[in-house]
C-alpha cells in the first residue's frame, strides 16, 4: 500500500473479523496526514460509528479542549483507532480484534512516520508501549518506540468519569507541549 486513498479504499473493503458487520461507517481517522504528532486511541464508539469520524462524542469534544490547552487541534495532529470499526456497546476491542485491524493503523503511521505519538488510554498504551502498561503509574512518561517519543493519556472517556484525573492530565498535557518544541518543526 502506498496511498492515503488506496489504503483508505481497501481498509473499506475490509471485513477480516465480526466487527466489520455491525458498523455503520468506518471510522478511519482525521487531520493532518502529514503532521509530526499522532493520537491513537482504541476504537470508535457509537457517535464516532455515526458520524464516521474518530474522537467526535463527547469524549472527542473534551479531547478538542485538552488539544486547545497546548495550541493544538485536529488540523494540526492526525487522530486514529487501533480498530477501524465500532465494538458492540463501546466495549475494549478484543486482542484477535485488535491484531486482525492493527495493520490498517500501522500503515497510517508509516505514512505520517510521526516524531510524537500519543496513546489514547489503556489499551492504545499497551499496545504501542507495553503490554503491562499501567496507566495510573505511567501516564505522562516518555517511552522511544522506533523513531517516534510516545506517551499515553487518560482516555477522554474515563476522564469524564473521574474528572479527578484532570489535574493529572493538564500536567501531561504540558510535558507533551513541551516534548513538541523540543522535536517538531512543523507545528
Amino acid at each position: 500500500m502506498s496511498s492515503w486513498d488506496s489504503l483508505y479504499e481497501q481498509c473499506l473493503k475490509c471485513n477480516k473479523c465480526a466487527l466489520a458487520e455491525g458498523r455503520t461507517n468506518l471510522v478511519f481517522g482525521v487531520g493532518n496526514r502529514a503532521s509530526e504528532i499522532l493520537f491513537i486511541g482504541e476504537g470508535p464508539g457509537e457517535q464516532e460509528d455515526l458520524q464516521g469520524e474518530p474522537f467526535v462524542g463527547r469524549a472527542g469534544k473534551l479531547l478538542d479542549s485538552m488539544l486547545e490547552m497546548i495550541n493544538l487541534d485536529r488540523a494540526k495532529v492526525y487522530i486514529a483507532n487501533i480498530v477501524k470499526c465500532r465494538p458492540p456497546h463501546n466495549r475494549d476491542p478484543y486482542p484477535e480484534e485488535q491484531d486482525t485491524c492493527i495493520e490498517w493503523l500501522n500503515e497510517q503511521r508509516r505514512l505520517i512516520n510521526p516524531k510524537i505519538i500519543v496513546c489514547l488510554g489503556r489499551i492504545s498504551a499497551m499496545r504501542f508501549i507495553k503490554p503491562d502498561f499501567k496507566i495510573t503509574r505511567e501516564h505522562g512518561l516518555w517511552f522511544k518506540n522506533e523513531n517516534a517519543d510516545i506517551m499515553a493519556l487518560y482516555h477522554p472517556a474515563a476522564l469524564l468519569r473521574d474528572p479527578g484525573k484532570r489535574p493529572e492530565t493538564f500536567e501531561d498535557l504540558k510535558r507533551l507541549q513541551e516534548k513538541i518544541k523540543e522535536v517538531c518543526t512543523n507545528i
